[in-house]
């Protein structure tokens, strides 16, 4: 009956979005100016792989590009994302561990995923896995903190405390080429092995494709220090990480057409299928599993662009398919065996238009349409579905020296379980501040602010599944307040010594309220949660950033810093003095990093450091529920030989380079030192 009604009910929610749109913000795209003074505009062309301003937005943004990831030697998305300031990141230990980030202490389900701005979707777990996103095909991964900087954004983008955008890298031919090739290997410890293939196909003057494949496995058996005592003062014994192989199976195809200069029209089908054993937490003299999972997504997207003297618009359009399965073979029932299924489906539609009203005046609407449907094996709502409409209404100023964004958005959620007697609906209009401000005519310097209400609906998970009756858990609702300042110093040549600098340098303080906030912790391993509101959560914080940048005739050297102080304290109940004021678990106080590249004709060589202080795996800070703190070091050295036809490089590191044993979670060891080597033809 749900599939049946699928196509019509995504026609009626998305008529219903652009109307509920047009009544927050009855602007027509009228033109407004005098026709005495109109001016006529360059034409605007549509490009792809634009990367975001880290020193011109409103709101804090980071972005590590493919050089940077290539020279860290990255290899899955969460490891893009350990460069950046105030992530927090939750690890389950290994490649095929599970990977999730809390941005600012929000927690990782108010983060959204994009690949090349479109919604990667959960409705089930809220969070994406990042460790199931391989970074072999990405142009730049950017973090924005609050909103993205676009005007031309789909609706559920702007619904995001923060946005986690993967782009998608374009083909670029030179006269008389056609096709691009690159063939990858790479090898390390535990039975970590990765081939790769990349294929750049051009077809035509407009239409081009790409093509990009991998194949993950590993063992996962690598050696740890297990502790028989909380205090690790007790005794010990060295033992292997034991039931946690894994292998991975990606595709993904690009599809890049522009048959004009103002139009762009790109298409992605990308697929991944998995297994993954699950070892289970190490507690005490238990340190196996006997659950594993099995995964399939796969997602076909469709984005079109066209841009005019003064209006742009596009339209996204999408399918979705996941299917997950958990196997626990000592499964304490009668047949000592437990599946659990859920398969997931979704189409979402997305409109946005840009007007431009006067020369520094911009108004954007968007609306967003998506059906989700659950079904799964269970005895109790087997069937669950929920329409999700979206509206976004913003007016923007733009000029040199200020720029201001305000926006509103409408939520409209409604969904039904086949087992539940009534529906539940959820109704917000939730606003968005932005400015940013150039007060010195001779300096770059930039004064930026935001105020943004995040509302977020809790997942099937949460609702229906686990842990609480239907009515008991209520949506989050987020305030972030953000001011900070931005310092690039511009590139200047030392005629002298041949030498060219470049500077950049941002400081951010931010303070996050999140009423009801959701808690998720693992109950018994990672793929059963507890849920349960917390309450009122305060977040205080500090996010620095400096990156430098020299380059001699022949080197070249990259640094870039960061700093976090995140005081994210649990306020719900004052009288209760066990939790309150406390640390919320998972979330260091103090966190930084330390990257160094060094380039040379004949060497490259890169190091890394993650710095994590002390946190707490429960509610109430004691000295037994404390996780030490931590530093994960590494080495790159990569080498390119220029071929006849095409070029070969070669890469070797040193991961956890002083074999440091810590947990990111609580018995959830993670890899000490481990090498990988990789090599690369392309031509």
């Amino acid at each position: 009956m749900i599939k049946k009604l699928f196509v019509k009910n995504i026609l009626r929610i998305l008529l219903t979005s652009f109307l509920w749109g047009f009544a927050v913000m009855p602007l027509s795209a009228q033109d407004t100016c005098n026709h005495q003074q109109r001016q006529q505009l360059t034409p605007v062309v549509v490009t792809k792989d634009k990367r975001p301003s880290a020193t011109l937005s409103q709101a804090p943004v980071q972005v590590v590009d493919i050089q940077k990831m290539e020279s860290s030697g990255a290899l899955l998305l969460s490891d893009a994302l350990k460069q950046m300031a105030g992530v927090t990141l939750r690890d389950y230990g290994g490649i095929g561990g599970m990977k999730t980030v809390s941005a600012r202490g929000l927690g990782s389900q108010f983060s959204t995923l994009t690949i090349d701005g479109v919604a990667v979707n959960d409705a089930q777990n809220g969070q994406v896995d990042l460790g199931r996103y391989l970074l072999g095909n990405s142009a730049f991964i950017s973090l924005s903190n609050g909103q993205q900087e676009e005007m031309l954004l789909s609706a559920r983008a702007t619904a995001a405390g923060s946005v986690i955008n993967m782009e998608t890298r374009e083909p670029r031919f030179l006269p008389g080429e056609h096709t691009h090739l690159r063939l990858g290997i790479e090898g390390g410890s535990f039975g970590m092995f990765s081939p790769s293939l990349s294929i750049d196909q051009r077809l035509g003057k407009r239409l081009s494709l790409t093509f990009f494949g991998n194949w993950l496995q590993s063992r996962g058996d690598y050696p740890f220090t297990l502790y028989y005592t909380p205090s690790h003062a007790d005794s010990s014994s060295r033992e292997r990480r034991e039931h946690s192989s894994m292998w991975l199976a990606t595709g993904d195809l690009n599809i890049f057409f522009r048959p004009s200069l103002n139009r762009s029209l790109t298409a992605k089908i990308h697929y991944v299928q998995g297994y993954h054993e699950l070892p289970g937490p190490v507690v005490f003299y238990v340190k196996s599993g006997s659950e594993d999972t099995k995964e399939k997504l796969f997602f076909a997207q469709v984005k079109y662009t066209e841009a005019y003297e003064k209006m742009r618009w596009q339209v996204i359009g999408k399918y979705q398919y996941t299917n997950d399965i958990y196997e626990n073979f000592k499964a304490p029932t009668i047949s000592r065996y437990q599946m659990s299924q859920y398969g997931q489906q979704e189409g979402y539609l997305s409109g946005s238009a840009i007007w431009r009203l006067t020369r520094h005046l911009s108004a954007s609407l968007a609306t967003d349409a998506a059906l989700t449907t659950l079904q799964s094996n269970q005895a109790t709502n087997s069937e669950v579905q929920r329409v999700t409409s979206l509206t976004t209404a913003a007016l923007q100023h733009s000029h040199p020296r200020f720029t201001a964004k305000a926006n509103l958005l409408a939520t409209l959620v409604d969904e039904k379980a086949c087992d539940n007697p009534y529906r539940v609906g959820y109704r917000r209009l939730s606003p968005y501040v932005g400015i940013s401000i150039k007060p010195l005519n001779k300096s770059n310097l930039r004064v930026r602010y935001f105020f943004k209400e995040t509302y977020r609906v809790p997942n099937f998970n949460e609702l229906y599944y686990f842990v609480l009756p239907l009515d008991t858990l209520r949506p989050e609702r987020a305030a972030q307040h953000n001011i900070g300042i931005t310092l690039p110093l511009m590139q200047w040549h030392n005629a002298d010594s041949s030498l060219t600098r470049r500077y950049t340098f941002t400081l951010d303080g931010y303070r996050n309220t999140v009423k009801d906030k959701i808690i998720a912790v693992p109950r018994q391993n990672m793929f059963f949660w507890s849920t349960m509101n917390l309450g009122l959560a305060d977040i205080t914080g500090l996010d620095v950033k400096g990156s430098a940048e020299w380059q001699w005739s022949r080197f070249g050297l990259d640094a870039t810093l960061t700093y976090s102080l995140q005081n994210a304290v649990d306020h719900t109940n004052p009288n209760n003095p066990k939790t309150y004021g406390h640390q919320i678990p998972y979330t260091p106080r103090h966190s930084g990093g330390l990257t160094l590249y060094l380039r040379h004709r004949w060497l490259n060589i890169g190091y890394n450091c993650m710095l994590v202080g002390r946190r707490y795996d429960q509610q109430q800070n004691t000295d037994d529920a404390m996780l030490p703190a931590y530093a994960d070091q590494g080495i790159t050295l990569d080498r390119t030989l220029e071929l006849p036809i095409g070029d070969l490089r070669f890469q070797a590191q040193v991961l956890n380079l002083f074999d440091v044993q810590y947990e990111v979670v609580r018995s959830y060891p993670m890899m000490g030192r481990n090498f990988r080597i990789k090599a690369v033809y392309s031509f």
